[in-house]
């Protein structure tokens, strides 16, 4: 837990320690009013006493009070800022820590526990500063001061009380160690059941086109049940102390009458008397105090596990080292844009003990397209991730324009790229906001820019027919447009980019076959010069291209052009004319 405070500020430092004025404060004026009593009950036994001395001292333990009230509300208020801003900074440096992460990294965490992490577990952590700042430093601070207080007042009402913390303190560690363990598991369970939950809205579709409601009721339920179970036995253990702490704090209250009463009745002077019973008035609410605080310490008890199970995972994610460290190089070679070359590469995924791709090798010259095709599970979309560095090559090297992409900073190597993926993204926003998307080097899309791109992805149709054109709406994930408008307008976003290099990942699969022919010649037409890099299922889409590998089981088993692999390499001839009739293979 003490770990993750190193991301607070110096200005939260400074409140902390007005805050910590304010608490010394507050526990002086709280042991400074038993002090009060002890004079207004020696004045009330006292024969010839003024009622003007016992409203003074009254007045000044009510103006103890109101002080004491005033520095709770402001110890209240610099404790919430306090907890507030720092959840704020640690939900931004989670954030922006996941967004620097590679696939190696992303996949050791799931997304589910990473949207825990950046909710549930700050507000535990966020939980216990608030009420820490409040409770933990005040409740010690008490507890000292007033068993200083109490020193001397009586040896047995001394040991009455120590008995007392001893029996208290036995009592908190026995809880913890059956509650810590819980606690962990806990946010583990919270983790299982965002991710149950995520999966079935995702799935939505799917699970009721087969009918599986009851079946992911069930899921749901199970780790739901789990989860209450568990929250339910730490709760219980939890609320076990507080009727103890009760029980022991008015036992202790009677011991110490019970005393008193001994002591009183075998002192042979009234004035020892007196004495006595002014010290066990006193001794009484002393002994209270330490309890109270004890009391206090109990709330934190409670919390404490759970936000230290949550301060360590939230560590976890920011004590993450990303595997892709960034070079310093922002420009290619001279005389080389668009230019990719794959040198005796080979890559296997972290932890994995085969290799995905073995030996690739291939150059592709500025201006050029080359496609890769194969069976599913050959390795086509983890060999174009090796150049915008999603992953890293286990073995050789993949260059760009003459240079090793190691050695380029992140963003000079994306600034080179046009990305399409595989399943096409769209942000909630607008057309336009989708199609401009993200930064381009500094310069600014202009509206001629996004309405050209949109047009060479074949989608000013369907565009300018929807209310408010380029400034219609675009839902969540693009949810109210189809699967190929989707498709088109995220081949828009690539093009508007204006990139070196566009790298399609079977990103047409969702077009019919005349938008598909129709959009990759306006792509080559309008932008040539561009390299193009296309992952792709059909045949049709890339008989065209420069260049076509053919991968199968990581392995390049033929290159060349389609007229040439349909005479050299049996599995493209195999796949082609599954495909296509013998009339369209030669045409």
């Amino acid at each position: 837990m003490l770990k993750i405070l190193k991301y607070l500020k110096w200005r939260e430092w400074q409140l902390i320690l007005v805050s910590l004025v304010f608490i010394v404060f507050q526990v002086w004026l709280e042991l400074k009013m038993p002090e009060y009593m002890a004079e207004i009950t020696r004045l009330v036994e006292t024969p010839g006493s003024e009622m003007s001395d016992i409203w003074i001292n009254g007045g000044w333990m009510m103006a103890c009070a109101f002080a004491s009230l005033i520095s709770a509300f402001i110890v209240g208020f610099f404790a919430s800022r306090i907890a507030a801003s720092f959840a704020q900074r640690l939900r931004s440096l989670q954030f922006n820590k996941v967004d620097s992460f590679s696939m190696e990294e992303i996949n050791q965490f799931s997304t589910s526990s990473l949207i825990t992490r950046s909710t549930n577990d700050v507000t535990q952590v966020q939980m216990l500063i608030t009420m820490g700042l409040q409770v933990i430093i005040r409740a010690p601070i008490m507890a000292v001061w007033a068993i200083f207080k109490i020193a001397g007042k009586g040896f047995e009402w001394t040991l009455a009380t120590g008995v007392t913390v001893g029996v208290l303190i036995v009592l908190f560690t026995v809880v913890m160690i059956f509650v810590m363990p819980k606690f962990r598991k806990m946010q583990k369970l919270i983790d299982n059941v965002t991710r149950v939950t995520r999966e079935n809205l995702t799935g939505l579709r799917v699970v009721r086109a087969y009918n599986a409601e009851d079946f992911e009721k069930e899921k749901f339920e199970a780790a739901n049940q789990e989860l209450t179970g568990t929250q339910l036995f730490t709760s219980r253990a939890m609320a076990i102390m507080m009727p103890f702490v009760t029980t022991i704090m008015s036992g202790l209250s009677l011991i110490i009458f019970w005393i008193g009463s001994y002591l009183i009745d075998g002192a042979p002077l009234w004035a020892d008397r007196l004495s006595l019973f002014v010290n066990m008035a006193v001794f009484t609410q002393y002994a209270m105090m330490v309890i109270m605080s004890f009391m206090m310490l109990v709330m934190i008890f409670i919390m404490l596990p759970r936000a230290n199970v949550s301060a360590k995972r939230i560590n976890e994610v920011l004590d993450t080292q990303p595997t892709i460290i960034e070079g310093h190089i922002t420009e290619g070679k001279t005389g080389l844009t668009g230019h990719v070359t794959f040198n005796n590469v080979s890559f296997k995924y972290p932890d994995a003990e085969e290799y995905v791709l073995h030996d690739i090798n291939f150059t592709a010259q500025q201006g050029e397209t080359v496609a890769f095709i194969g069976s599913t599970g050959s390795g086509k979309s983890t060999l174009i991730n090796l150049v915008p560095r999603f992953f890293d090559a286990t073995e050789g090297e993949v260059l760009v324009d003459g240079v090793n992409v190691r050695d380029y900073t992140l963003e000079a190597l994306y600034n080179k790229i046009g990305y399409v993926p595989q399943r096409a993204v769209l942000f909630k926003g607008t057309v336009s906001s989708n199609v401009a998307f993200g930064d381009n080097g500094g310069a600014a899309f202009t509206e001629a820019d996004i309405k050209t791109a949109v047009r060479i992805a074949q989608s000013t149709d369907f565009v300018e027919n929807m209310e408010d054109n380029y400034d219609a709406d675009i839902a969540q994930a693009g949810a109210n447009v189809s699967g190929g408008q989707k498709q088109r307008l995220a081949i828009a976003r690539a093009i508007c980019r204006k990139p070196e290099i566009y790298i399609f990942d079977d990103s047409f699969s969702a077009l019919d076959y005349k938008t598909d022919r129709i959009l990759r010649s306006e792509l080559k037409k309008e932008t040539a010069g561009v390299t193009s890099m296309i992952v792709a299922q059909r045949i049709g889409t890339i008989m065209d291209a420069d260049k076509i590998l053919v991968l199968d089981e990581g392995r390049v088993v033929g290159q060349g052009t389609h007229k040439e692999l349909l005479n050299t390499c049996a599995i493209y001839k195999e796949i082609a004319m599954s495909q296509l009739s013998e009339e369209e293979l030669v045409s």
